[in-house]
């Protein structure tokens, strides 16, 4: 076991300067600009916070993350993808459990990092003009 977790953590350090690393920062600019942009939808319905609405409102959890899956959920199977060609070029196997943590950090992590924010940023901003 320590074999394996020590050969997925030097593959997934030498992602960062082996061949392909543009998609280290591309793919998470791409994440936050689609949470920037939901964020900013969320403040303008006057929905709560949406990493934290997700684990507090059990009610409406699955219409929300099918919600967020509809925006990121191109760029995570595009992290799929490129991982998948990277480890084909770098690494000549593919290890998919790897290809999911990637695109994991890559692309879901940051969406959910900045779309709540956003909507606290630009929700005070909405929030002030509306009618109470």
């Amino acid at each position: 076991m320590e074999e394996i977790l020590t050969r997925i953590l030097n593959n997934l350090v030498g992602r960062v300067s082996g061949p392909m690393s543009f998609r280290i920062l591309l793919q998470p600019l791409m994440a936050t600009i689609l949470a920037v942009r939901d964020g900013r939808k969320d403040a303008r319905e006057g929905k709560a916070a949406y990493a934290w609405a997700l684990f507090t409102n059990p009610e409406h959890r699955r219409v929300m993350l099918r919600d967020g899956w509809k925006s990121v959920g191109r760029v995570y199977a595009l992290a799929l993808v490129l991982d998948a060609v990277y480890q084909g070029i770098a690494l000549r196997w593919f290890y998919p459990l790897e290809a999911v943590v990637v695109a994991t950090v890559l692309a879901l992590l940051p969406y959910l990092l900045v779309r709540g924010p956003i909507n606290r940023v630009f929700g005070g901003r909405t929030r002030k003009g509306r009618p109470p």
